[in-house]
């Protein structure tokens, strides 16, 4: 018989992950159905242009049917909504400090379709000596290659002066198959001062530099085979340099957009701020640059529903760049329309779409069913295009960003550690719809 724990537990317990021993090199290679609340199409819905990216599929595809049958060696539990929010008039409802050996938290039973008959979260690699996974998460299909960027690494070398000793550097892991695989580390070039987010583009992928207090921020392109040239895209809004860029995502039409919060400066790495923390949109076509979006306390990550109907936004305000925290400050998910005129695409109907209960949403994308996935505090949280939370992958330290692989794969990074976690088959990253 099945025993379920009606309680929302608050920690995953490492012992229950299948915690993986592959030995990895590593070695420096470069030193020179429709979403469930589909919003009906109107006449200032722009027409999708073609992929610059390999095609996500058909877009009309349907939402797996949960037919298979559940032994009673489960790895995900049901959490009680009801004793969960009585649990502050009746503590003994909820036990915050109990054992925790399921990884995957059930809130609603669709998070049961997105899962698959056999969900598994698998810890990949372990690195104490620094925190090689930290953001970006960019999964290259061509040559099945993942790219990660650190976060702060103490650096001695006169070249870091002008990032307070410190520097970022970028890991890429090549696999043959899921347990099988070689790592390596790319230093940053030169023009790539601070690496974090990124996202495919053409045949390799865009970084966000967030600079220096002598080099500007801005977007970089980088080639995804060896030597990983790079290519400048943008350092400056109307000659005003940028804050320190964070997250960016491509648009089918091919325009970049970006967030651009002030944690550089916090950290101290980057001069005082000449810009507000706005979201950009670029055009590398024409070259136009613009704000689409402002009034944040930190913008983060950024991504679009698989219709681009709408656009995700993270505010990550309630932890700031020198690590303090205030907890009445946002730690949100807000969503926004996408509306045409004259041929442009701006942000409308600004709304609260989640709010993360454990830490912030950090890293963001979307499903190819336009269920949304944010890196939280205690792992991935998961909520259906209506904004309910369906359900919750627990890792241990929480997870600041993530990535979809193929057929059901993601990867999870938590700071000096790599996770992987197996999901359905159908249960496909939006951005590349594998």
């Amino acid at each position: 018989m099945s025993h379920h724990l009606w309680h929302r537990p608050r920690t995953a317990d490492p012992d229950g992950t299948g915690h993986g021993t592959h030995k990895v090199s590593f070695s420096d290679s470069s030193k020179s159905s429709k979403r469930d609340s589909s919003r009906p199409s109107t006449n200032n819905s722009r027409p999708s242009s073609p992929r610059l990216l390999s095609p996500r599929g058909d877009r009309d595809r349907e939402r797996p049917r949960s037919t298979q049958r559940w032994s009673d060696n489960r790895v995900w539990q049901r959490v009680n909504r009801q004793s969960e929010a009585l649990s502050q008039e009746s503590p003994s409802l909820l036990s915050p400090n109990s054992p925790q050996p399921r990884p995957f938290l059930i809130y609603h039973d669709s998070f049961l379709n997105l899962l698959g008959p056999s969900p598994s979260l698998s810890l990949l690699i372990t690195d104490p000596r620094a925190p090689y996974f930290h953001e970006a998460g960019v999964f290259h299909l061509q040559t099945n290659t993942l790219f990660i960027t650190s976060n702060q690494i103490p650096d001695t070398s006169p070249d870091a002066v002008t990032t307070q000793n410190k520097t970022i550097v970028i890991t890429k892991i090549e696999f043959f198959s899921p347990t099988d695989f070689t790592r390596d580390k790319v230093r940053c070039p030169e023009r790539n001062y601070m690496a974090n987010g990124g996202t495919n583009y053409r045949d390799g992928l865009i970084l966000c530099a967030q600079g220096s207090l002598r080099e500007p921020s801005g977007l970089i392109y980088m080639e995804a085979k060896r030597p990983h040239k790079t290519t400048t895209l943008l350092n400056n809004y109307h000659g005003r340099p940028f804050n320190s860029p964070n997250d960016v995502v491509v648009h089918s039409d091919g325009s970049i957009w970006f967030t651009d919060p002030i944690y550089g400066y916090e950290q101290g790495f980057r001069p005082k701020p000449q810009l507000p923390q706005h979201v950009y949109r670029f055009d590398p076509a024409t070259g136009d640059i613009r704000v689409v979006a402002d009034g944040f306390g930190r913008p983060n990550g950024i991504c679009f529903a698989p219709d681009e109907e709408t656009c995700y936004i993270t505010d990550t305000d309630l932890i700031h760049g020198d690590g303090t925290k205030v907890h009445s400050r946002p730690a949100t998910i807000y969503a926004y329309s996408i509306y045409w005129t004259n041929d442009q695409p701006y942000l409308t109907n600004k709304r609260l779409f989640a709010y993360a209960d454990t830490g912030v949403p950090d890293g963001i994308k979307c499903d190819v069913y336009g269920n949304v996935y944010a890196g939280c505090g205690d792992g991935i949280n998961v909520w259906n295009s209506g904004g309910m939370l369906v359900g919750k992958i627990l890792i241990e330290g929480g997870c600041a960003n993530f990535c979809f692989g193929r057929n059901g794969e993601m990867w999870c990074f938590g700071e000096h550690k790599l996770w992987r976690v197996k999901m359905a088959d159908e249960t496909q990253g939006a951005l590349l719809g594998v």
